[in-house]
């Protein structure tokens, strides 16, 4: 991957961590195990997350990311090149 290409996707991952941070993003991915297309509202909001749950340190330099899902509530985590798209659902 050029050095170019590596800025642009750090750049998208703080974008995606930020808006995950502030509320619910829905987050559309390619699963590993079975190359089902899964579309998953999520969130790092902690007021989101239930209480005694969290996560110490997300990074965008990370090859996953993991994220609260809010369809399954449950942590999940999700390999950053397998995610084809994901928009804002809080504003």
């Amino acid at each position: 991957m050029s050095a170019s290409k590596l800025v642009l996707c750090l750049i998208i991952m703080n974008k995606l961590i930020e808006e995950l941070k502030k509320g619910v993003v829905v987050i559309t991915f390619k699963k590993i195990d079975t190359g089902d297309i899964r579309v998953m509202p999520s969130t790092l909001n902690p007021e989101l997350i239930p209480e005694n749950t969290s996560i110490a340190n997300i990074s965008a330099e990370s090859e996953t990311i993991m994220v609260w899902s809010l369809d399954k509530n449950a942590w999940r985590d999700i390999r950053s090149n397998t995610i084809t798209e994901w928009r804002v659902d809080h504003e």
